[in-house]
């Protein structure tokens, strides 16, 4: 340890731990970069190299301060904001996941996670299908490099040795919160609207006929309706994974500034 702080120098070592302060949320939130697909110790290494790369851009300029009580002050302050970009990002394909498990509630493939006799698991079919979709989108478009990209601008808004705005990067954090449950929305709406108009004709029709075992067929057809409408929107919201991870990474960025 002391042969590198006497090569590198205190201030650099200082800076660097700051930067991995700021990119280890990531690690944990944004989408890809936090996939249990890759072990716990390549996502550290991933972590390090990121921070390696990003510190001579952060330190530029900066004088960072060696004293522990600035330091780790400054440490709570970069993790602060390597959550809050994180947590906008990954908001979007949590929305995603989210809107699978309504499909799954509304198709009826939720029972299947409760008492799945093959795996013993409890897995949701329709949430890691979209989840799959969401993450093939994100790396189709590059979502990785906007990632990156984005976290590296934030030095320019924020310098390490500032403060943020916390009221923006709380309203933020709210806002991405809530767009959770409107993004799940947006992206069933076409399969969940197609599945209760079937509900309701299958209604119409135990009243007109009740010797009709309407479960025994309406619980099939709903499956068949709702895997048609599910090939029917996906190009479509593969489209708009494209357009709201862009408008994820523009909002993370914009509440990103000095208080």
């Amino acid at each position: 340890m002391n042969a590198l702080l006497g090569h590198l120098g205190e201030h650099q070592v200082a800076g660097f731990i700051l930067v991995l302060a700021r990119v280890s949320p990531l690690f944990l939130l944004a989408p890809l970069f936090s996939s249990s697909l890759f072990p716990a110790r390549i996502r550290g290494v991933a972590a390090v190299a990121l921070a390696i790369g990003l510190a001579p851009l952060a330190l530029h300029g900066q004088q960072v301060p060696l004293s522990v009580f600035g330091l780790g002050g400054l440490i709570l302050k970069e993790l602060l904001i390597g959550l809050a970009f994180a947590f906008a990002v990954g908001a979007l394909l949590t929305g995603v996941t989210v809107a699978g498990s309504f499909l799954d509630t509304m198709v009826g493939f939720a029972f299947g996670s409760l008492v799945d006799p093959v795996s013993g698991n409890h897995d949701s079919i329709l949430a890691q299908i979209y989840t799959m979709l969401g993450v093939l989108v994100f790396i189709a478009i590059g979502g990785d490099a906007w990632v990156v990209k984005g976290i590296a601008a934030t030095y320019r808004l924020v310098p390490l040795t500032k403060m943020p705005a916390l009221g923006s990067l709380v309203g933020e954090a709210d806002h991405a919160f809530v767009t959770i449950f409107v993004s799940a929305l947006e992206v069933a709406a076409p399969v969940l609207i197609a599945v209760l108009i079937a509900d309701v004709g299958f209604g119409v029709v135990s009243r007109v006929v009740p010797q009709l075992n309407v479960f025994a067929v309406g619980f099939p057809a709903k499956i068949v309706v709702g895997f048609l409408m599910i090939g029917v929107s996906l190009p479509f919201v593969a489209g708009w994974v494209n357009g709201q991870m862009q408008d994820s990474v523009r909002a993370a960025l914009s509440s990103l500034h000095v208080g």
